[in-house]
């Protein structure tokens, strides 16, 4: 069957593709940082997941933040287990492309990643992130403590008037508990690295809206 479809609903849970048991294998280092891709973390670090539409592009916004211990590519938000790239593509599985982000909160605070994240994508566009239509593009924030889900419904609350001043539409933005976070292959990590594809595909940046929450922070 070929799979990879564009798709603007998600499908209910006895809709969800099977997948399977075993996960994805990938490197076990970080290709840019140098750091474990799978853990186990440092005492003290925390875990956010954002998705922004590709994942390549919002992996390497995160990676570049003082304060960022690891991220990956991975799919999150829907139900089927260990999905695989064409899976996730032909809208059969609820997930996302997401970015998992480790931090050190000592270093950089969950606000100053959520500054990026709302101020290099367009919030606003649905089941789609410019060109890339389907579910997967959606944007959303996964939230792995209580305090992070306050946090980003807050900051999106903030937000919101600045993107209505743009003349944008409403925010559709998914905030929720992360549930379950499946590795993507291992070519997707760090696809946009210097030493893989540094001018791939990429549709993220600067998108002329200031969030009045968090400060911005890149590595000089």
């Amino acid at each position: 069957m070929f799979l990879r479809r564009m798709k603007a609903e998600l499908p209910s849970p006895d809709q969800a593709l099977p997948g399977r048991l075993i996960a994805m294998p990938i490197s076990d280092r970080h290709e840019v940082l140098g750091t474990p891709l799978k853990g186990p973390w440092p005492e003290g670090a925390q875990v956010a997941v954002f998705g922004m539409g590709c994942f390549w592009g919002a992996e390497r916004l995160f990676w570049t933040l003082p304060g960022v211990i690891s991220t990956s590519a991975g799919y999150a938000g829907g139900y089927t287990p260990n999905a695989t790239y064409e899976e996730v593509c032909s809208g059969g599985t609820g997930h996302a492309e997401v970015v998992q982000v480790v931090y050190d909160p000592s270093k950089i605070a969950y606000e100053d990643l959520l500054k990026v994240f709302w101020e290099n994508h367009d919030p606003t566009q649905g089941m789609r992130q410019a060109g890339d239509v389907g579910t997967q593009y959606r944007s959303t924030i996964y939230t792995t403590t209580d305090e992070q889900l306050a946090t980003a419904q807050a900051s999106r609350d903030a937000f919101a008037p600045v993107v209505a001043r743009a003349g944008k539409g409403e925010i559709t933005t998914e905030i929720d508990k992360l549930g379950k976070y499946y590795y993507a292959e291992d070519y997707h990590q760090q696809y946009l690295a210097p030493t893989k594809n540094p001018n791939g595909y990429c549709t993220h940046g600067p998108n002329g809206m200031t969030c009045p929450v968090g400060v911005a922070r890149t590595e000089a």
